[in-house]
C-alpha cells in the first residue's frame, strides 16, 4: 500500500512510489501533471505503470465482490461504535457513513495491505496456478527488491532456503549462458510456501518457481502468456517450474532449455 500523499506536501522520491500515487489518484493535479509528463518521458516507469495496472485488472477479474459476512459487520460496527444509518440519509452521498460503509473500508484496507496475498488464500482451480506464480512475479517487481536473499552464489542461495521450506531447490548457475543469478525468495502458491529463483538477462527478470509434482493429476508442460508475461513450465525429477518474465517466448525457452540441460 503507497503512502499517502497530501496536495501540501511533496511527493515521494522514489519513481515506482510516484506511479503508484499517481494511479491511486492521492497527487494533487501539478503533481499528477508532472508524473504524466515523467511516464511520457521514461519507458521504465511507463512500463511500471503498465504492471500495475494489469496487477488490478488480474485481482478485479480473480476476485469477485461478495458482501461482507455479517459476523464480521457485527465485529466491526462493536469494535468502532457504529449504528445502522437512518433511512433518511441513504440516498445522500453526504452523509454519514453507514456499518456498511465502514466495513468496506476496512475490508479495503485489509485487502489492500495484503497486497497480492490474497491468491494464497484461495483454492488453486484448474489453470489457477498459472495465475498465482504469475501475480507472485508481479508483486516482486512492484516491491522494493524482488527477492528475499541477494547472490549470484547458488552455493549462497540454496543453503539459505534450509529450515525456511521442506526442500530446498535445484540451483544451477546459468551466467555463461547469459542468464545470471541475482538471488531467491519465498513465494506461497496454493497456500504452500514455495521456493523461486531469480535470474537476469539483460534489463529483464526470470522468476523460476518450483512446485511439487501433482502425479494424480499431470500437468499440460508449455508456454503461455498471461497478463502481458510469458509462462512456461516443464515437470523433472518429481517437481514442477514454472518460468515467469516479459522477455520474449524464445528467450523464455532458451532459458528453460539451458537450466534443463545444467549439471546440478
Amino acid at each position: 500500500m503507497t503512502p499517502p500523499t497530501t496536495s501540501n506536501s511533496a511527493p515521494p522520491d522514489d519513481p515506482s512510489l510516484l506511479v503508484h500515487a499517481y494511479l491511486d489518484g492521492e497527487l494533487d493535479p501539478a503533481h499528477a501533471l508532472e508524473v504524466e509528463r515523467r511516464l511520457a518521458a521514461d519507458p521504465a516507469l511507463a512500463a511500471e505503470r503498465a504492471r500495475v495496472e494489469a496487477l488490478r485488472q488480474l485481482i478485479a477479474e480473480r476476485l469477485p465482490r461478495e458482501a461482507p459476512p455479517p459476523d464480521l459487520v457485527r465485529r466491526i460496527e462493536a469494535a468502532v461504535g457504529a449504528r445502522p444509518a437512518p433511512a433518511r440519509f441513504a440516498s445522500h452521498p453526504s452523509a454519514h457513513p453507514s456499518w456498511r460503509a465502514l466495513a468496506a473500508s476496512v475490508l479495503l484496507a485489509l485487502f489492500v495491505g495484503s497486497g497480492s496475498t490474497w491468491l494464497a488464500l484461495r483454492p488453486v482451480h484448474q489453470g489457477g496456478t498459472a495465475d498465482l506464480v504469475v501475480a507472485s512475479h508481479m508483486r516482486a517487481l512492484m516491491a522494493a527488491q524482488p527477492i528475499d536473499v541477494a547472490s549470484s552464489d547458488r552455493h549462497t542461495v540454496k543453503p539459505w532456503f534450509n529450515g525456511r521450506i521442506p526442500e530446498s531447490p535445484r540451483v544451477i548457475d546459468l551466467a555463461n549462458a547469459g542468464f545470471a543469478l541475482v538471488g531467491g525468495r519465498i513465494d506461497v502458491i496454493g497456500r504452500v510456501p514455495v521456493p523461486t529463483l531469480v535470474y537476469r538477462i539483460r534489463q529483464h527478470l526470470i522468476s523460476l518457481t518450483a512446485l511439487p509434482a501433482n502425479a494424480a493429476a499431470p500437468m499440460t508442460v508449455g508456454l503461455r502468456n498471461i497478463a502481458g508475461y510469458n509462462t512456461l513450465t516443464w515437470t523433472d525429477s518429481g517437481v514442477t517450474y514454472w518460468a515467469v518474465s516479459d522477455v520474449s517466448a524464445s528467450d523464455l525457452e532458451t532459458f528453460a532449455k539451458a537450466f534443463r540441460e545444467a549439471s546440478p
